[in-house]
């Protein structure tokens, strides 16, 4: 059985692979509309739980006990098993095991189902908590988009339109883990994309006010020749980032949860921000990507 499944529409195309249940390709007519995996960063989406960004020396305290668990969690390097493979969905599921209680002690069930319609792949994922006692988690998306979208744009010439301005404050970056509140650079709704935007990591908006954002390229002379909206629903912050070296993608990451502050380390059911779910509780957490068509 293969390891990747590829879903299409008449308009679409995405390729999905079991390990990390990870989108890896993505295109339309145009041409490919997701990063693919050069040496400037070897991932395409990757699914980030039972964390999203680092906890403090990269440990997890549960119950008087230190497990390891690195940034953005194992999900994204975990081998997913199949559940469903048809010509426009696909489902794949992880589940707890040795390997992960290690790392992260509570019972879980990851569920990614992949759909496309028309010109919009959707995505859901979602955590269910088949244990007898609270599932603490975070969970993130992270794909990575061609950054110039379009090769007649430089990348100055992109901007990320929102449908109203995002107040802030946001949250500053060093080594992984969250500082002090910073003002964001909006000019109201838009943030015009430069490389200097990432020199100091990511930008983080906690509870952001928008649920989807337009990725716009455009000509020298202001007109839009190429964009793509990220839509999600269920998830309550977002990250936007790429290299600090500069690369040739952009990260549009819905989340639930954050990296921990920089002066935080305790309890890691009590950690701000979290995703909290019942025995037998399960929560659906979607984001879909629409290509759009742009008048020539």
């Amino acid at each position: 059985m293969s390891d990747t499944h590829e879903i299409a529409s008449d308009r679409l195309s995405a390729t999905i692979r079991a390990q990390g249940g990870e989108l890896i390709a993505l295109s339309n007519a145009d041409g490919p509309a997701l990063w693919n995996g050069g040496p400037e960063w070897p991932r395409h989406a990757p699914v980030l739980f039972p964390v999203v960004g680092r906890l403090k020396d990269d440990t997890l305290i549960h119950e008087g006990q230190s497990h390891r668990l690195t940034q953005h969690g194992f999900a994204r390097d975990a081998m997913f098993a199949w559940v469903e493979r048809s010509p426009a969905r696909a489902v794949l599921e992880l589940r707890e095991s040795e390997a992960t209680l290690a790392a992260f002690p509570f019972r879980f069930l990851l569920r990614m189902t992949y759909e496309i319609e028309a010109a919009t792949l959707t995505v859901v994922t979602r955590v269910e908590n088949p244990g007898d006692r609270p599932l603490s988690c975070g969970v993130g998306a992270h794909p990575a988009f061609p950054w110039p979208l379009a090769e007649a744009s430089g990348k100055e010439n992109h901007v990320l339109v929102f449908p109203q301005p995002e107040p802030g404050p946001g949250r500053g970056v060093e080594a992984g883990l969250l500082v002090g509140d910073i003002p964001l650079p909006f000019e109201g709704p838009e943030l015009r994309l430069s490389e200097d935007l990432f020199a100091n990591d990511a930008i983080v908006i906690p509870g952001a006010a928008n649920s989807s954002v337009r990725f716009s390229a455009r000509n020298g002379e202001g007109r839009e020749i190429k964009a793509l909206t990220v839509a999600w629903e269920g998830y309550k912050d977002l990250g936007i980032w790429s290299k600090p070296t500069g690369a040739p993608f952009l990260c549009i990451e819905p989340w639930y949860g954050m990296a921990s502050d920089a002066g935080w380390q305790g309890e890691f059911t009590e950690k701000p921000g979290l995703l909290t779910l019942a025995p037998g509780e399960g929560r659906d957490l979607v984001w879909r990507v629409t290509l759009e068509f742009v008048p020539g």
